[in-house]
Protein backbone atom coordinates (compact mmCIF):
# COMPACT_ATOMS: atom_id res chain seq x y z
CA UNK A 1 0.00 0.00 0.00
CA UNK A 2 1.39 3.48 -0.76
CA UNK A 3 0.22 6.12 1.35
CA UNK A 4 1.96 9.66 -0.19
CA UNK A 5 3.31 11.63 2.43
CA UNK A 6 1.44 14.88 2.47
CA UNK A 7 -1.60 13.27 3.58
CA UNK A 8 -0.42 11.98 6.98
CA UNK A 9 0.75 14.17 9.85
CA UNK A 10 4.72 13.55 11.23
CA UNK A 11 3.18 11.85 13.87
CA UNK A 12 1.14 9.02 12.01
CA UNK A 13 4.49 8.16 9.67
CA UNK A 14 5.46 5.13 11.61
CA UNK A 15 1.93 3.87 11.94
CA UNK A 16 1.14 4.12 8.30
CA UNK A 17 4.48 2.50 7.42
CA UNK A 18 3.35 -0.28 9.74
CA UNK A 19 -0.07 -0.56 7.94
CA UNK A 20 1.68 -0.72 4.41
CA UNK A 21 4.22 -3.03 5.29
CA UNK A 22 1.05 -5.38 6.76
CA UNK A 23 -0.84 -4.77 3.17
CA UNK A 24 2.02 -6.09 1.57
CA UNK A 25 2.51 -8.88 3.26
CA UNK A 26 -1.30 -9.65 3.44
CA UNK A 27 -1.65 -9.22 -0.11
CA UNK A 28 -1.77 -12.67 -1.14
CA UNK A 29 -3.31 -14.27 1.07
CA UNK A 30 -7.29 -15.69 1.29
CA UNK A 31 -8.61 -13.20 3.17
CA UNK A 32 -7.33 -10.02 1.60
CA UNK A 33 -9.77 -8.76 -1.32
CA UNK A 34 -8.32 -7.22 -4.62
CA UNK A 35 -8.10 -3.68 -4.69
CA UNK A 36 -10.37 -2.11 -7.10
CA UNK A 37 -13.59 -3.79 -6.01
CA UNK A 38 -16.65 -2.05 -6.82
CA UNK A 39 -18.75 -1.52 -3.87
CA UNK A 40 -22.78 -3.20 -3.98
CA UNK A 41 -24.58 -2.63 -1.10
CA UNK A 42 -25.12 -3.47 1.95
CA UNK A 43 -21.70 -4.22 2.95
CA UNK A 44 -21.20 -4.25 6.51
CA UNK A 45 -18.07 -2.95 8.28
CA UNK A 46 -17.00 -4.25 11.60
CA UNK A 47 -13.94 -2.63 13.68
CA UNK A 48 -11.82 -5.62 15.46
CA UNK A 49 -9.90 -3.80 17.98
CA UNK A 50 -7.70 -7.16 19.09
CA UNK A 51 -6.35 -7.67 15.71
CA UNK A 52 -6.31 -4.01 14.15
CA UNK A 53 -8.06 -4.53 11.15
CA UNK A 54 -11.53 -4.09 9.57
CA UNK A 55 -14.27 -7.11 8.45
CA UNK A 56 -16.08 -6.74 5.60
CA UNK A 57 -19.51 -8.54 4.98
CA UNK A 58 -20.62 -9.21 2.06
CA UNK A 59 -24.68 -8.28 3.26
CA UNK A 60 -26.23 -10.27 0.58
CA UNK A 61 -24.55 -13.32 1.76
CA UNK A 62 -23.30 -12.10 5.67
CA UNK A 63 -20.28 -13.83 4.89
CA UNK A 64 -16.50 -11.62 5.39
CA UNK A 65 -15.18 -10.83 2.32
CA UNK A 66 -12.25 -8.78 2.57
CA UNK A 67 -9.70 -7.66 6.05
CA UNK A 68 -8.61 -4.52 5.93
CA UNK A 69 -5.12 -3.45 8.47
CA UNK A 70 -6.12 -0.33 9.61
CA UNK A 71 -3.60 0.77 12.97
CA UNK A 72 -3.85 -0.02 16.68
CA UNK A 73 -7.36 -0.72 18.37
CA UNK A 74 -9.83 0.41 16.17
CA UNK A 75 -13.09 1.14 17.47
CA UNK A 76 -15.50 4.27 16.34
CA UNK A 77 -16.53 3.52 12.60
CA UNK A 78 -18.80 6.13 10.66
CA UNK A 79 -19.49 6.10 6.89
CA UNK A 80 -19.78 9.63 4.90
CA UNK A 81 -23.07 10.22 3.03
CA UNK A 82 -22.01 9.20 -0.04
CA UNK A 83 -20.23 5.80 1.31
CA UNK A 84 -17.23 6.35 -0.82
CA UNK A 85 -14.94 6.55 2.55
CA UNK A 86 -15.17 5.34 6.03
CA UNK A 87 -13.37 6.27 9.00
CA UNK A 88 -12.26 4.50 11.69
CA UNK A 89 -11.17 6.03 15.60
CA UNK A 90 -7.41 4.52 16.02
CA UNK A 91 -5.92 4.24 19.63
CA UNK A 92 -2.50 3.70 20.81
CA UNK A 93 -3.58 3.50 24.48
CA UNK A 94 -3.29 0.07 25.90
CA UNK A 95 -6.43 -1.88 26.58
CA UNK A 96 -8.02 -1.57 29.99
CA UNK A 97 -10.71 -2.93 31.87
CA UNK A 98 -13.55 -0.95 33.88
CA UNK A 99 -11.91 -0.22 37.16
CA UNK A 100 -8.37 -1.07 36.30
CA UNK A 101 -5.87 0.91 37.52
CA UNK A 102 -4.12 3.45 35.35
CA UNK A 103 -0.11 2.73 37.04
CA UNK A 104 -1.10 -1.23 35.51
CA UNK A 105 -0.82 -0.15 32.22
CA UNK A 106 1.57 0.01 29.51
CA UNK A 107 2.33 3.47 28.07
CA UNK A 108 0.26 4.38 25.30
CA UNK A 109 1.62 5.30 21.75
CA UNK A 110 0.45 8.37 20.96
CA UNK A 111 1.95 8.34 17.49
CA UNK A 112 -0.51 5.37 16.30
CA UNK A 113 -3.81 7.79 17.64
CA UNK A 114 -5.95 9.23 15.34
CA UNK A 115 -8.51 8.51 12.48
CA UNK A 116 -7.93 6.65 9.79
CA UNK A 117 -9.84 6.73 6.09
CA UNK A 118 -10.72 4.04 4.28
CA UNK A 119 -11.10 3.99 0.66
CA UNK A 120 -14.47 1.71 0.44
CA UNK A 121 -13.87 0.85 -3.53
CA UNK A 122 -10.13 -0.10 -3.03
CA UNK A 123 -10.47 -1.56 0.50
CA UNK A 124 -7.35 0.52 1.90
CA UNK A 125 -6.48 3.24 3.96
CA UNK A 126 -5.65 6.56 2.21
CA UNK A 127 -5.16 8.64 5.05
CA UNK A 128 -4.65 9.22 8.72
CA UNK A 129 -6.09 12.22 10.45
CA UNK A 130 -4.94 13.56 13.86
CA UNK A 131 -7.66 13.11 16.49
CA UNK A 132 -6.04 14.50 19.63
CA UNK A 133 -5.16 11.55 22.44
CA UNK A 134 -7.01 8.41 22.72
CA UNK A 135 -9.95 9.00 19.97
CA UNK A 136 -12.74 6.15 20.81
CA UNK A 137 -15.99 7.32 18.88
CA UNK A 138 -16.88 10.07 16.78
CA UNK A 139 -19.29 11.46 14.27
CA UNK A 140 -19.36 13.68 11.11
CA UNK A 141 -20.34 16.59 10.74
CA UNK A 142 -23.29 16.84 7.66
CA UNK A 143 -20.56 19.11 5.78
CA UNK A 144 -19.09 15.84 5.37
CA UNK A 145 -15.52 17.87 6.13
CA UNK A 146 -15.55 18.09 9.81
CA UNK A 147 -15.69 15.40 13.02
CA UNK A 148 -16.25 15.80 16.27
CA UNK A 149 -14.10 13.52 18.03
CA UNK A 150 -14.57 11.92 22.27
CA UNK A 151 -10.49 11.83 23.31
CA UNK A 152 -11.24 9.78 26.59
CA UNK A 153 -7.85 10.25 28.57
CA UNK A 154 -8.07 14.13 28.23
CA UNK A 155 -11.55 14.54 28.67
CA UNK A 156 -12.00 16.45 25.44
CA UNK A 157 -13.97 16.67 22.36
CA UNK A 158 -11.18 17.25 18.90
CA UNK A 159 -12.85 19.14 16.07
CA UNK A 160 -11.44 18.11 12.97
CA UNK A 161 -11.18 19.57 9.70
CA UNK A 162 -10.76 16.85 7.06
CA UNK A 163 -9.29 18.38 4.19
CA UNK A 164 -6.73 20.14 5.88
CA UNK A 165 -6.18 16.96 8.15
CA UNK A 166 -5.66 19.18 11.27
CA UNK A 167 -7.42 19.38 14.47
CA UNK A 168 -8.95 23.14 14.34
CA UNK A 169 -10.50 23.40 17.74
CA UNK A 170 -10.60 21.24 21.36
CA UNK A 171 -13.15 21.46 23.53
CA UNK A 172 -12.98 20.35 27.29
CA UNK A 173 -16.01 18.02 28.25
CA UNK A 174 -16.84 15.88 30.77
CA UNK A 175 -14.45 13.13 32.14
CA UNK A 176 -14.01 9.77 30.34
CA UNK A 177 -16.48 10.96 26.94
CA UNK A 178 -17.50 7.88 24.47
CA UNK A 179 -20.59 8.06 22.45
CA UNK A 180 -20.44 11.14 19.92
CA UNK A 181 -23.59 11.42 18.13
CA UNK A 182 -24.82 14.63 15.79
CA UNK A 183 -27.85 15.90 16.29
CA UNK A 184 -30.33 16.32 12.36
CA UNK A 185 -28.82 19.64 11.01
CA UNK A 186 -25.49 19.51 12.59
CA UNK A 187 -26.15 22.60 15.02
CA UNK A 188 -24.92 20.32 18.19
CA UNK A 189 -23.45 17.27 19.29
CA UNK A 190 -23.92 15.50 21.55
CA UNK A 191 -21.13 13.66 24.18
CA UNK A 192 -21.45 10.95 26.67
CA UNK A 193 -19.09 11.55 29.72
CA UNK A 194 -18.96 8.31 31.53
CA UNK A 195 -17.85 9.00 34.80
CA UNK A 196 -19.52 12.25 35.20
CA UNK A 197 -22.99 10.47 34.34
CA UNK A 198 -23.72 13.33 32.14
CA UNK A 199 -24.35 13.77 28.00
CA UNK A 200 -22.73 17.58 27.10
CA UNK A 201 -23.83 19.20 24.04
CA UNK A 202 -21.40 20.91 22.13
CA UNK A 203 -21.84 23.66 19.41
CA UNK A 204 -19.02 22.89 16.74
CA UNK A 205 -19.48 26.61 15.06
CA UNK A 206 -18.87 27.86 18.60
CA UNK A 207 -16.48 25.44 19.57
CA UNK A 208 -18.26 25.65 23.43
CA UNK A 209 -20.20 23.50 25.43
CA UNK A 210 -23.59 25.04 25.57
CA UNK A 211 -25.34 22.61 27.87
CA UNK A 212 -24.73 20.36 30.04
CA UNK A 213 -27.58 17.24 31.11
CA UNK A 214 -27.69 15.11 33.93
CA UNK A 215 -28.42 11.07 33.24
CA UNK A 216 -28.41 7.78 34.60
CA UNK A 217 -25.53 5.81 35.32
CA UNK A 218 -22.68 5.36 32.90
CA UNK A 219 -23.99 6.88 29.64
CA UNK A 220 -22.02 5.26 27.24
CA UNK A 221 -23.80 5.92 23.55
CA UNK A 222 -25.85 9.09 22.38
CA UNK A 223 -29.12 8.58 20.18
CA UNK A 224 -31.39 11.00 17.92
CA UNK A 225 -34.62 10.78 17.22
CA UNK A 226 -35.04 12.03 13.22
CA UNK A 227 -36.47 15.13 14.08
CA UNK A 228 -33.57 15.75 16.68
CA UNK A 229 -36.14 16.75 19.21
CA UNK A 230 -35.63 13.82 21.73
CA UNK A 231 -31.85 11.87 22.39
CA UNK A 232 -31.10 9.04 23.91
CA UNK A 233 -28.44 7.59 26.15
CA UNK A 234 -27.31 3.75 27.20
CA UNK A 235 -26.81 4.11 31.03
CA UNK A 236 -24.79 0.59 31.08
CA UNK A 237 -24.64 0.76 35.32
CA UNK A 238 -28.33 1.58 35.89
CA UNK A 239 -29.74 -0.77 33.46
CA UNK A 240 -31.83 2.17 31.62
CA UNK A 241 -31.89 4.50 28.69
CA UNK A 242 -31.79 8.32 29.47
CA UNK A 243 -33.99 10.21 27.60
CA UNK A 244 -33.62 13.51 27.03
CA UNK A 245 -35.51 16.94 25.44
CA UNK A 246 -32.81 17.75 23.18
CA UNK A 247 -34.00 21.11 22.15
CA UNK A 248 -34.95 21.70 25.65
CA UNK A 249 -31.65 20.39 27.05
CA UNK A 250 -33.21 18.72 30.37
CA UNK A 251 -33.93 15.33 31.41
CA UNK A 252 -37.49 13.80 29.96
CA UNK A 253 -37.19 10.81 32.11
CA UNK A 254 -35.94 6.76 31.95
CA UNK A 255 -36.84 3.33 29.84
CA UNK A 256 -36.23 0.95 32.07
CA UNK A 257 -34.80 -2.40 30.82
CA UNK A 258 -34.49 -5.62 31.92
CA UNK A 259 -32.32 -6.50 35.13
CA UNK A 260 -28.87 -7.44 34.27
CA UNK A 261 -29.36 -5.24 31.35
CA UNK A 262 -25.84 -2.84 30.45
CA UNK A 263 -26.84 -0.99 28.05
CA UNK A 264 -24.10 -0.19 25.26
CA UNK A 265 -24.96 0.62 21.44
CA UNK A 266 -27.76 2.09 19.93
CA UNK A 267 -29.05 1.87 16.36
CA UNK A 268 -32.54 3.57 14.94
CA UNK A 269 -34.83 2.60 12.49
CA UNK A 270 -34.74 4.02 8.86
CA UNK A 271 -38.26 5.19 9.86
CA UNK A 272 -37.70 6.23 13.78
CA UNK A 273 -40.31 4.38 15.02
CA UNK A 274 -37.98 1.73 16.64
CA UNK A 275 -34.65 2.09 18.56
CA UNK A 276 -32.63 -1.35 19.41
CA UNK A 277 -30.13 -1.17 22.45
CA UNK A 278 -27.14 -4.01 22.76
CA UNK A 279 -26.75 -4.89 26.29
CA UNK A 280 -23.49 -5.65 26.82
CA UNK A 281 -22.81 -8.63 28.69
CA UNK A 282 -26.40 -9.68 29.11
CA UNK A 283 -25.92 -10.97 25.75
CA UNK A 284 -28.98 -9.07 24.90
CA UNK A 285 -30.72 -7.12 22.09
CA UNK A 286 -33.43 -4.92 23.29
CA UNK A 287 -36.12 -3.23 21.06
CA UNK A 288 -37.70 0.05 22.04
CA UNK A 289 -40.92 1.62 20.65
CA UNK A 290 -39.88 5.52 20.37
CA UNK A 291 -43.74 6.52 20.19
CA UNK A 292 -44.17 4.89 23.79
CA UNK A 293 -40.47 4.72 25.08
CA UNK A 294 -41.41 1.13 26.26
CA UNK A 295 -39.23 -1.92 25.41
CA UNK A 296 -41.42 -3.97 23.20
CA UNK A 297 -39.06 -7.15 22.54
CA UNK A 298 -35.53 -8.89 23.52
CA UNK A 299 -33.67 -11.20 21.79
CA UNK A 300 -31.80 -13.16 24.18
CA UNK A 301 -28.21 -15.33 23.73
CA UNK A 302 -27.54 -13.29 21.31
CA UNK A 303 -23.52 -13.29 21.85
CA UNK A 304 -21.10 -12.32 24.74
CA UNK A 305 -20.75 -8.86 25.12
CA UNK A 306 -22.96 -7.62 22.81
CA UNK A 307 -21.58 -3.97 22.28
CA UNK A 308 -21.60 -2.42 18.11
CA UNK A 309 -24.67 -2.41 16.82
CA UNK A 310 -26.07 -1.46 13.04
CA UNK A 311 -29.22 -1.56 10.82
CA UNK A 312 -29.54 -1.86 7.29
CA UNK A 313 -31.11 1.12 5.85
CA UNK A 314 -34.31 -1.14 4.93
CA UNK A 315 -34.61 -1.79 8.33
CA UNK A 316 -34.62 -5.48 7.84
CA UNK A 317 -31.41 -6.68 9.68
CA UNK A 318 -29.53 -5.70 12.50
CA UNK A 319 -25.54 -6.50 13.05
CA UNK A 320 -24.24 -6.58 16.75
CA UNK A 321 -20.63 -6.79 17.31
CA UNK A 322 -19.94 -9.56 19.99
CA UNK A 323 -16.61 -9.04 21.09
CA UNK A 324 -15.28 -12.42 23.26
CA UNK A 325 -16.95 -14.62 21.17
CA UNK A 326 -14.62 -12.29 18.18
CA UNK A 327 -18.07 -12.65 15.98
CA UNK A 328 -21.17 -10.99 14.53
CA UNK A 329 -24.82 -11.97 15.23
CA UNK A 330 -27.49 -11.09 12.59
CA UNK A 331 -30.75 -10.51 13.70
CA UNK A 332 -33.86 -10.34 11.72
CA UNK A 333 -34.91 -6.79 13.25
CA UNK A 334 -39.02 -7.40 13.00
CA UNK A 335 -38.60 -11.20 15.36
CA UNK A 336 -35.35 -9.99 16.91
CA UNK A 337 -34.20 -13.75 15.84
CA UNK A 338 -30.47 -14.65 15.82
CA UNK A 339 -30.36 -15.99 11.53
CA UNK A 340 -26.80 -16.26 11.33
CA UNK A 341 -23.38 -15.57 13.09
CA UNK A 342 -20.11 -14.44 11.47
CA UNK A 343 -17.01 -15.00 12.46
CA UNK A 344 -14.51 -11.77 12.32
CA UNK A 345 -11.34 -10.49 14.03
CA UNK A 346 -10.27 -10.72 17.51
CA UNK A 347 -12.78 -8.27 19.39
CA UNK A 348 -14.90 -6.61 17.51
CA UNK A 349 -16.21 -3.14 18.64
CA UNK A 350 -18.29 -1.33 15.95
CA UNK A 351 -20.31 -1.56 13.09
CA UNK A 352 -21.54 0.67 10.02
CA UNK A 353 -23.37 -0.43 7.18
CA UNK A 354 -23.32 1.11 4.05
CA UNK A 355 -27.23 1.82 2.50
Amino acid sequence: MHVAPSTLRPAALPCAAALALAATLGAAGPSRAAPGASPRPPFVYVSNEGSNDLSIIDGAKDEVVATVPVGKRPRGLRLDAKGARLFAALSGSPPQGPGSAPASAAAPDRSADGIAVVDVRKRRVVRILPAGDDPESFDLLPDGRTLVVSNEESASASIVDIPAARVVATVRVGAEPEGVAVAPGGRTVAVACESENRVDFLEPSTRRVVARVPTCKRPRMVAFTRDGALAFATCELEAAIQVIDARARQPAGLIELAPGSRPMGLAMSPDGTRLYVSNGRAGTVSAIDVATRKVVATAERVGARCWGIAITSDGRKLYVANGPSNDVAVLDAASLSVVKRIPVGSLPWGVAVSR
